[in-house]
């Protein structure tokens, strides 16, 4: 996320590379980069004659060093994107020569999405010395909050910590999914405003009640009724509420207590830091630590692992699996 923050940085100043290689497991990033340079780099009335772009299904690399090479025409620089650029997996070192002899007057993108190049090879080795090579990796879900108070904040918007992890929780680590959410809302309320889970809920439609926020929350406090209402729920939506998700989102609250019980201090600095969280959060481990000594935690990851197994359809019919999450919790908290 950094490398992406420098890398636009660069381009914001004018400093123009030539040749930007963006590869790497999250496309968004390769995307902000690609359109901002698509979007910026040459004037609107240049782009008709010196802007370019290819998809890797069509091209081969000949062509796109054929492309590269030319001159630009009544500009200082031409820009050539070559999008989809995986396609070209089998052939991408043969890139090699021309990034080792780059056209100066070229601005050359490549887009790699979901794919990593061999850093022994030649290509990855000239992209040290002539290039930009921008590797873009999946954030962790505790990074992804971040990430999105940082997109809002350049919005003009806030948004609630809570709503934040809701909003993780039940979108997981897609940037381009969470984005187009983000979106949705700041279309509908007004610049300043801050995002709540009553927003959420009203305009995505994410339960503020009834999400695997709420439930682990239930469970760190031992409040079984509250608990079983989230489980009833989740058993009467199952689509929106997959039971494989719901098992693993309380299997990283329990591995978290665990590492909560192993730190020598417990302020919310300290906790936010050793876990991967908001500090805004560090209070509901100092709860359920409460509820759950260390014996019982490593009781409760050891009913998680069974659970999963068996929200698999290993060892349970399905029958019993709407009901599996209703024992789990009671053998969890009972």
């Amino acid at each position: 996320m950094q490398n992406a923050k420098k890398i636009l940085s660069d381009l914001q100043k004018g400093e123009i590379q030539p040749i930007y290689f963006l590869s790497g497991e999250e496309p968004y990033f390769i995307d902000l980069i690609a359109d901002y340079i698509e979007a910026n780099v040459l004037e609107e009335s240049e782009k008709g004659f010196n802007q370019m772009i290819l998809y890797g299904r069509d091209v081969t690399i000949d062509d796109i060093v054929g492309n590269a090479k030319r001159y630009p025409m009544m500009a200082d620089r031409q820009v050539v994107i070559v999008k989809e650029a995986q396609e070209l997996s089998r052939t991408i070192d043969k890139l090699a020569s021309y990034v080792e002899n780059p056209q100066p007057s070229t601005v050359l993108v490549v887009c790699y999405k979901y794919k990593k190049l061999d850093k022994r090879k030649g290509l990855a080795k000239a992209l040290k010395k002539s290039g930009i090579h921008y590797e873009s990796k999946k954030l962790y879900e505790n990074q992804v909050g971040e990430w999105l108070r940082d997109v809002l904040a350049k919005e003009g918007y806030k948004i609630n910590p809570k709503a934040a992890h809701i909003l993780v929780e039940y979108l997981g680590t897609d940037l381009s999914k969470v984005r187009n959410e983000i979106n949705k809302l700041m279309l509908i309320l007004p610049k300043g405003s801050e995002i709540t889970p009553e927003a959420i809920e009203e305009n995505i439609g994410i339960s503020k009640d009834f999400n695997n926020f709420e439930l682990r929350k239930a469970v760190g406090e031992r409040d079984i009724v509250k608990a079983q209402r989230i489980s009833l729920y989740f058993t009467q939506n199952p689509k929106d509420n997959p039971l494989v998700l719901t098992i693993s989102s309380l299997f990283g609250f329990f591995s978290n207590l665990l590492k909560y019980h192993g730190l020598p201090q417990k302020d919310k600095g300290t906790v936010a830091k050793a876990l991967g969280i908001n500090p805004y959060f560090a209070g509901e481990y100092t709860t359920a630590a409460r509820h759950y000594p260390m014996k019982r935690v490593s009781a409760a990851i050891a009913l998680l692992r069974e659970a999963d197994v068996k929200s698999k359809g290993v060892g349970a019919s399905a029958f019993a699996t709407p009901d599996l999450l209703k024992e789990l919790l009671v053998k969890i908290m009972g």
